[in-house]
């Protein structure tokens, strides 16, 4: 039965600690994947919350001087706080100490039990505690001091001994390959998908589910010395967090989980112990689980030992939140690590949204606005220009669509992007400040097609930067319910609305105000002016004129094989045609981060062969003190094929 549900989960988090960038990414991945299910007018479940049972908890309680329910009380209304303040719009958040959470627990807890999955044995070997994980001991995982350590984390272990309650993994290795063939994407990225199998493979050992050495937790079904190990009481929250136990409506209407939202070094315990538990149990399985990289802060993972935990609420002050969301989505591919940089993020708000988007807005409002233009009613038939912008609309909708749904959220909005500049670059060539004063229709007809676009941009932006784009289709005159289905009038792609505009106070997209510091500059020293003498390289104004410089957009991008340094990339200069550009900066740039981008090109260069593929002309870039380059491009998107002069 199609129940038009969908249910998405975040890991929950630990409370020894505050949120930092990394905890926001995971959880932000699930609320625009909860969104954008919204749009299509799904019913949504989203569930997130906090994991506050283990040995680190109650160790880190002591050493405050706390109960450790004094500790978990106090830390885990910091999340709800941080994701409340970034519009997180969850459902549901559960934290694992709640009653509600216990049932779930022992019910699966006993049906594992009463099928004779959990034995009684004993552990000794290498243990985790930040992890919260037993290590099969391996000399490929020891320091110079010979203590073995734990492949996440890469801390040293500490070696225990103690009776505990196994679950027989091992019995279901076969079942679970069988599930992995058979659903083939069920782990997103594929790579992560071949590190589970090869793990299932290998020697799966049956798993610890219990330890009688921690005492905060809760406690094993008919033997109260132990208390029930991590995985078995934390992964249960995805059951006990829609009903299981409780209400038997409420979790056979959303059960399965649509999708499981979690960072790669939990990946093994999601797609290996998880799935077998709910075999064991008799429970359908989760549909998908969408397994991202890690955020890294100068090119390593960030960790409170090293100090480099990035604070949301900081970023949220300087920055602003759906600016926050924008960079993080954009900029940070779901399927690999990205490096979290300050000069990037400010960079992008001002180019991507300041510039490239937010003006758009503003010029068009402005014009019309100023012009005695406040209802704008629909064509009755589209002039070429403006027909031809309502089919690249259909077009960016199509390759959003399918980016969202498979969870590319990147290549989304990069193509996306490059609608925008395509209707940034309509304006340019129809020249509506000229029209309005020889043919007011026509000049009507180009704010109602810019319109159109900014409407359907604003929807499908929606859910990445919900606040924004609310304030957008306001200021359209569109009143937006999110839970209609909003995707389907969009597909429709039907240009038939009537827009009511108003002026907006403030800049959607304001530009940033650089919260960067230089460390350690020298004053400035007072050099006496020079007169610059003439160089014997000096060119003319007539040498310069025949060096034609001119925009593209970048339409795909990957790396040349065969070449460690050269991208390739297919480049859109209107007019002009495309043309196949190959550039040496892959060490400064993922292939994906220049999809959409405008760029600046030497035009009128002769065709040459690198690495045995030929390049059509040059890309301009500029190379810093480090040697890592950025990109030359105009300040506001222009039309593909420009001329810079």
């Amino acid at each position: 039965m199609n129940k038009n549900k969908f249910y998405v989960t975040t890991p929950i988090y630990y409370v020894n600690g505050k949120p930092h960038i990394g905890t926001l990414y995971s959880t932000l991945l699930a609320d625009v994947t909860a969104r954008w299910n919204k749009i299509q007018g799904k019913k949504v479940f989203f569930l997130t919350g906090t994991d506050e049972h283990g040995q680190k908890v109650a160790e880190k309680a002591e050493e405050l001087g706390i109960s450790p329910q004094e500790l978990v009380d106090k830390n885990a209304p910091l999340f709800e706080k941080v994701w409340k303040s970034f519009d997180i719009e969850y459902d549901r958040f559960i934290r694992t100490t709640e009653p509600e959470h216990l049932v779930g627990v022992n019910k699966l807890m006993k049906i594992l039990i009463d099928k004779g999955d959990i034995y009684k044995s004993t552990y000794a070997g290498p243990y985790c505690v930040p992890c919260e994980t037993f290590v099969t001991a391996s000399s490929e995982l020891k320091d110079d001091k010979g203590n073995v350590l734990c492949p996440s984390c890469q801390r040293a272990t500490t070696e225990v001994e103690e009776e505990a309650y196994f679950f027989r993994l091992s019995a279901y290795a076969d079942q679970l390959l069988k599930f992995y063939k058979e659903n083939p994407t069920f782990i997103a990225p594929k790579e992560r998908l071949n590190e589970v199998i090869s793990f299932v493979k290998g020697d799966v050992r049956d798993v610890c589910f219990s330890r009688k050495s921690v005492k905060w937790g809760i406690p094993f079904p008919g033997d109260p010395e132990h208390t029930i190990y991590v995985w078995g009481d934390a992964l249960t929250n995805y059951l006990s967090g829609i009903g299981y136990g409780t209400s038997e409506e409420d979790f056979n209407f959303w059960w399965p989980a649509d999708i499981h939202v979690m960072a790669k070094d939990i990946v093994r315990f999601h797609a290996v112990y998880w799935p077998a538990m709910l075999l064991a149990a008799d429970i359908p399985l989760p549909k998908r689980e969408m397994v991202h990289g890690y955020i890294l802060v100068d090119e390593q993972k960030m960790s409170k030992s090293l100090g480099n935990a990035v604070d949301p609420e900081n970023l949220r002050k300087n920055y602003g939140v759906d600016q926050v969301r924008y960079y993080l989505m954009r900029h940070m591919p779901p399927s690999q690590d990205g490096n979290f940089d300050l000069e990037q993020l400010e960079k992008h708000i001002d180019a991507d949204l300041a510039n490239n988007f937010g003006n758009l807005l503003n010029r068009i409002a402005s014009l019309a606005l100023n012009n005695g233009v406040e209802t704008v009613n629909p064509a009755e038939a589209w002039e070429p220009a403006s027909a031809s912008l309502k089919e690249k609309c259909e077009e960016a909708f199509r390759s959003y669509w399918d980016e969202m749904n498979h969870y590319q959220y990147h290549i989304a909005l990069a193509n996306l992007w490059t609608f925008i500049s395509e209707v940034n670059a309509y304006v340019h060539s129809q020249e509506p400040w000229k029209v309005v004063k020889q043919n007011r229709e026509l000049f009507e007809e180009i704010v109602s097609a810019v319109c159109h676009s900014l409407y359907a941009v604003g929807v499908l932006l929606w859910p990445i930067m919900p606040r924004k784009m609310e304030v957008l289709l306001s200021s359209l005159g569109v009143e937006f319910d999110p839970s209609a289905n909003n995707v389907a009038e969009i597909r429709k792609n039907l240009w038939n609305k009537k827009f009511v505009l108003s002026r907006s106070k403030d800049r959607l997209f304001p530009r940033v105000e650089s919260q960067l510091v230089e460390k350690d500059e020298a004053p400035e020293k007072t050099v006496p002016k020079k007169t610059t003498p003439v160089k014997d390289d000096m060119i003319t104004i007539d040498d310069f004129v025949k060096v034609e410089l001119i925009v593209g957009t970048i339409m795909t991008c990957e790396p040349l094989e065969g070449s460690e340094k050269l991208l390739k990339m297919s480049v859109d200069f209107g007019d002009l045609g495309k043309r196949q550009i190959l550039a040496g900066v892959a060490k400064s740039f993922k292939s994906e981060e220049l999809v959409g981008e405008q760029g600046v090109f030497v035009g009128n260069l002769p065709p040459r062969k690198m690495a045995g593929t030929e390049s059509q002309g040059m890309m301009l870039f500029a190379k810093d003190d480090d040697g890592k380059y950025a990109m030359a491009t105009v300040s506001a998107g222009v039309k593909n094929g420009t001329r810079l002069g």
